[in-house]
């Protein structure tokens, strides 16, 4: 078995697609730290054979409204420091930057929305922050903006409205621009808004399956089967209280992979792990530290391998895993990018 797992890992593309790497670096940077990916993150990328990263730009709420716009450029900044810091990552923008990534063995990172905050209620900003290399629109995290609501971390169904005039307008031009669109934190009403505006593709980039549990983060059956018809991809998400509600583990994990297998097909399944024990427990947040472990059924990328053990025990064919890890959210990519 474990000669096997080590054969998929090294022959396949893997992609998570949510990482929060730039909430991380930046407030470390801020504290006098330089060189956070390379110290931090790439040993373990490598461990994990882990190719590609969308990192979001995350706004914590303390700086909203005001300061999202800021913060989201502190973020951008500190991403290109790091990038003159380290030869080892490859700022994907294109899909000739994909390719080169692929193909030197670099890390490969995307940047994301989580939440379009930083553009307040200005369309002509989402151009600006395309030119400066973000490529994803998650149009919320899980709270109300000018584009829509978020859903609720509970069984409770929240607000009821659908996108905005703004988050309409929002969708449009980031698909004309070539930007992928992340319905992940998306209340319901705007889930199916953006499915009628849909022209390509949509990702929910870290989400579960709301039939195994049942908190609003996760997706309901008609959603994953719309969200498969438009050719999308769905990122499983690692996070204890988004895979079930007690007995989060990694069989609990790999049962959302069936579940999305029988309802979309092998083809719309992804990775978005969305990793928080190494961010909440680090002592230079200026937030208080959580307890180790509070969140990830996996520890970190270093053993996604425990996942890829499940899977092969449940008879998934290593052209699955493949497609699972990394191949279906690049055929996504790839097809949006310009």
């Amino acid at each position: 078995m474990e000669a096997r797992v080590k054969d998929i890992h090294k022959n396949c593309t893997i992609v998570d697609a949510h990482l929060d790497l730039l909430y991380d670096i930046e407030r470390k940077r801020k504290l006098g730290q330089t060189r956070v990916i390379e110290r931090e993150y790439l040993e373990e990328f490598k461990e994990g054979s882990i190719n590609i990263v969308v990192s979001s730009i995350y706004i914590d709420g303390d700086f909203l409204p005001e300061l999202a716009l800021r913060k989201a450029l502190d973020q951008i900044s500190a991403f290109y420091k790091e990038l003159e810091e380290t030869d080892e990552i490859v700022f994907v923008k294109s899909p000739a930057d994909m390719d080169r990534a692929l193909s030197e063995d670099k890390i490969g990172i995307l940047l994301s929305f989580e939440g379009v905050e930083p553009l307040l209620n200005d369309i002509d900003l989402l151009r600006i922050f395309y030119e400066l290399g973000v490529r994803g629109v998650g149009l919320t995290w899980s709270r109300r903006n000018f584009a829509a609501d978020g859903c609720s971390f509970s069984r409770a169904k929240g607000k009821e409205n659908g996108l905005s005039d703004f988050g309409v307008q929002v969708v449009k031009e980031a698909q004309r621009l070539g930007m992928f669109i992340d319905v992940s934190h998306l209340n319901d009403a705007g889930f199916w808004d953006v499915m009628e505006l849909a022209t390509g593709p949509v990702i929910a980039s870290h989400s579960n399956c709301r039939a195994l549990n049942a908190t609003m983060r996760n997706l309901d059956d008609d959603q994953i089967r719309a969200l498969a018809k438009t050719g999308g991809v769905i990122g499983i998400n690692g996070v204890s209280t988004i895979v079930a509600e007690k007995d989060a583990d990694v069989k609990a994990l790999a049962d959302h992979v069936d579940h999305l297998r029988e309802v979309a097909g092998i083809q719309h399944i992804g990775l978005g792990l969305d990793f928080c024990d190494r961010i909440f427990e680090n002592p230079t947040s200026w937030k208080k530290p959580k307890s180790k472990g509070m969140y990830d059924v996996i520890e970190g990328h270093k053993n996604l391998y425990q996942l890829t053990e499940e899977l092969l025990k449940r008879g998934y064919r290593d052209d699955e895993i493949r497609l699972i890890y990394g191949e279906n959210f690049l055929r996504v990519f790839m097809s949006i990018l310009k």
